[in-house]
C-alpha cells in the first residue's frame, strides 16, 4: 500500500534518462533499445558475445582457449559500449549510486547458472587509497545487490588489495597480467569465509582478465570449493565494438 503511494506520488524513472516507468529500477523503451545486452551465444569461461546459433556444449572464445582461465565460467550482462559504457562510468565516477539496482538485476539474470543459494559473492576489492578517494567501491556494491536479489550470501571484505596498483587502461594484457599477479589476498579474518565455499567473484567491467584472474588465485588459497566471476560489462571486438 505505502509502495503504491510513493509511486503516484514520485512515479518510477528510467535510470538514465528520467521518463517514468511502469516500474522502478526499469528502462524506458528507447534506453532499453539502445542498450547492449549479451544474449545468446557466449563463450563459457569470459561471457564474451560470440556470433553463431546457440550450442548444447559450452563454447569457448580464441583468447580462452589459448590461455585458460584460473576459473570455471564467466557471465557478464552488457557489452562495454555506448549505453553501457555511460552507465559503467556513472557508477564508477559519477556517483549514481541508483543505476546499482538495475545493474544488479540484469547481471542476476546474466549469471543465473551461476548463482545458488549456496553460492558466497565477492566483489573485487579496491586500494584502501583509492577506497577514500572515491568513498566506495562499486563492485562491492553490486555483490550486495546481486546477493540480495539471488539470496545468495556476500562477504565484502573477504579479498584485500595490498598495495595499489597502477591504471591498466592503455596497457597491453600481457602488462595487465604481470601488474596485477598476487595484487589481491585473502583478508588475513575475514577471508576465511572463503574456504569450502562456491565463490562468485563480482566486478564491474572484464577487460583482459586479469584483475578477476588475481582474484580467482586468492580465492583459490584461501580454499574456495569453485570459482565462477560476473561482471556487469564484457568489453569486445569486432562486430560487438
Amino acid at each position: 500500500m505505502l509502495q503504491s503511494v510513493i509511486d503516484i506520488i514520485y512515479p518510477p524513472q528510467c535510470p538514465t534518462c528520467d521518463t517514468e516507468v511502469a516500474r522502478d529500477g526499469g528502462l524506458c523503451g528507447a534506453c532499453w533499445s539502445d542498450t547492449p545486452f549479451i544474449q545468446g551465444l557466449c563463450c563459457e569461461s569470459c561471457g564474451l558475445p560470440i556470433e553463431g546459433d546457440e550450442e548444447e556444449a559450452p563454447i569457448h572464445c580464441d583468447d580462452c582457449l589459448v590461455s585458460p582461465r584460473p576459473w570455471r565460467r564467466g557471465r557478464a550482462a552488457l557489452v562495454y559500449r555506448d549505453q553501457a559504457r555511460r552507465m559503467v562510468l556513472s557508477i564508477k565516477h559519477g556517483d549514481r549510486l541508483d543505476l546499482v539496482r538495475a545493474a544488479g538485476e540484469w547481471m542476476t539474470g546474466a549469471g543465473a547458472d551461476l548463482l545458488e543459494r549456496e553460492t558466497l559473492c565477492i566483489p573485487i576489492p579496491v586500494h584502501w587509497r583509492r577506497l577514500f578517494r572515491r568513498r566506495y567501491n562499486q563492485a562491492a556494491l553490486l555483490a550486495i545487490e546481486v546477493a540480495r536479489q539471488a539470496g545468495c550470501d556476500v562477504a565484502t571484505r573477504a579479498l584485500i588489495r595490498p598495495r595499489a596498483t597502477l591504471a591498466q587502461k592503455d596497457k597491453s594484457p600481457e602488462a595487465r597480467h604481470a601488474e596485477l599477479d598476487g595484487a589481491l589476498a585473502p583478508h588475513p579474518r575475514h577471508g576465511r569465509v572463503i574456504a569450502g565455499r562456491r565463490v562468485v567473484l563480482i566486478d564491474d567491467v572484464f577487460t583482459s582478465g586479469a584483475t578477476l584472474a588475481a582474484g580467482a588465485a586468492a580465492c583459490a588459497a584461501a580454499g574456495a570449493e569453485r570459482i565462477d566471476v560476473l561482471t556487469l560489462a564484457r568489453t569486445a571486438r569486432g562486430d560487438y565494438l
